[in-house]
């Protein structure tokens, strides 16, 4: 097994203990929706700190339960993991090609598979060779 490998596969169990984790520790179990997010905390905290504050906007758009809201969020993440990726992808597709560009390795493949077929296949048949007139063109 490759040292990558190795690594992947250490940061894949180490995500997946971060996700576990909390649910099989119980953490939250005594809040009445214990992963409910940091906008639901600040709001309880500012209203027990100041109970007259009134939020200076307010959504454009309020979902009309939190399931709605919890899969919008996760559509949101998703879309943003999908444009790092592409991101990503793309800045090492250009490492890779400017690499092999610079070794010669993509000599062979970029190279036109059709030179030599422009050339004129009837130079010296009689019309065209040398009387200035365009190939295959009788005059």
């Amino acid at each position: 097994m490759s040292r990558n490998a190795k690594i992947n596969g250490l940061l894949l169990l180490l995500v997946a203990a971060l996700a576990v984790l909390p649910l099989a520790l119980g953490l939250g179990d005594h809040k009445e929706e214990p992963f409910a997010g940091a906008d639901a905390e600040a709001e309880t905290a500012i209203t027990e700190l100041d109970p007259d504050y009134e939020p200076w906007f307010s959504p454009l758009y309020e979902p009309p339960s939190g399931e709605i809201e919890s899969s919008l969020f996760a559509l949101q993440a998703a879309i943003g993991a999908g444009v790092l990726a592409y991101c990503f992808g793309l800045r090492r597709g250009r490492r890779q090609g400017e690499a092999r560009a610079r070794t010669g390795a993509g000599d062979a493949a970029d190279t036109d598979t059709t030179a030599g077929a422009d050339t004129d296949t009837t130079a010296g048949a009689g019309t065209g060779a040398g009387d200035g007139t365009a190939p295959g063109r009788r005059d």
